[in-house]
Order: C-alpha cells, then sequence, then structure tokens
C-alpha cells in the first residue's frame, strides 16, 4: 500500500531553521488541542473502543521511536529508568517514578505525575491515557525485547494526582 504519511523521525524538522523566533517550545494547550480533537473526530468515525486503540497504537510507535532517538543503549534497568526520566522531564512531559518492578516476572507499576496529556483536566471518572499506555509498553519492549501491555490504573482525569500504569510483559 502507498502511504501519504508513514511516520519518520525527520518529519520533526529542524526547528532552528523553521522556527528561528519562536524555537522548540510551545504550551501544553495547544498539544491538548491536537490530542483531543483528534480523539473527537476519530471517535466519530470510529468509537471509542477503536479510538483508544489508534492511540494506544500511535503511542506504541512514539515509544519506538522515542527510544531509538533520545535513549543511549543502557546497561540495566536502572540506567534505563535514570535516562528515561531525565529526558522525560527535560522536555517537559512528565516526572516519571518505578514503583515496583521485577523484570523476571515481567511486572513493573510506574506513575508519570505531571503528565502533559491529562495532569489538571477535570474528573471524567475514566482513564484517558491509551497513548502513554502505547508509549511505555513500546519503550519497555525496546528496552528489554519482550513485549509488554501498559494498563492505565489510576489517572488524574479518576480523581488521583498522578498517572499510574501497570506493565506486564507478554509471555507465549
Amino acid at each position: 500500500m502507498d502511504r501519504k504519511y508513514k511516520f519518520s523521525w525527520d518529519l520533526l524538522g529542524d526547528l532552528e531553521i523553521g522556527r528561528p523566533n519562536l524555537g522548540n517550545t510551545t504550551r501544553v494547550e495547544v498539544y491538548r488541542l491536537l490530542q483531543f480533537a483528534f480523539r473527537d473526530v476519530i471517535e466519530q468515525h470510529v468509537g471509542t473502543a477503536e479510538t483508544d486503540k489508534i492511540f494506544y497504537e500511535a503511542g506504541a510507535l512514539a515509544g519506538k521511536e522515542f527510544y531509538q532517538h533520545m535513549i543511549t543503549p543502557p546497561t540495566n534497568l536502572n540506567d534505563f529508568v535514570r535516562q528515561l526520566q531525565d529526558v522525560l522531564k527535560d522536555l517537559g512531559i512528565g516526572i516519571l517514578r518505578v514503583e515496583q518492578a521485577d523484570m523476571d516476572k515481567g511486572e513493573l507499576v510506574l506513575t508519570v505525575s505531571e503528565d502533559l496529556d491529562c495532569s489538571g483536566l477535570p474528573e471524567l471518572d475514566y482513564e484517558i491515557c491509551s497513548y502513554d499506555e502505547g508509549f511505555i509498553a513500546s519503550l519497555l519492549e525496546c528496552f528489554s525485547g519482550a513485549k509488554f501491555v501498559v494498563k492505565e490504573i489510576d489517572c488524574w482525569c479518576t480523581g488521583d494526582r498522578t498517572c499510574r500504569f501497570s506493565a506486564k510483559a507478554v509471555t507465549n
């Protein structure tokens, strides 16, 4: 299939040339405007479950590319987590913490505070960070070589003040 919008890291562009006055920053509201407009239109076309699946898959693609371009091959879990914490904070994406990790079992619980996607949103009685789920799953897979399924178990939108994710390696 011929594709017009196949992702490439190059599509992020050269911001020094393209935005010499504004630079590489914008406000969180602009990112959320883009995200929630896409969510609404996609949901109208394909429904809620499929929209969440699309955002999970988009997060997974982004996580893979992010890992390849932003993470130096880590030597162990601590090195990986430290690098990821630093880059997520530096880019204003969120503050990552690992609450539990048992890589032998392939199980982790992670939190992201001040999350780019939802911190400060009104309570909605449901989790919304499906993009983040895919992003984290892909990062863990790139690090470990094992496929992970990630599910948000607490969210700002459900009354929590951090997003909490359960990650489990898929065993075949």
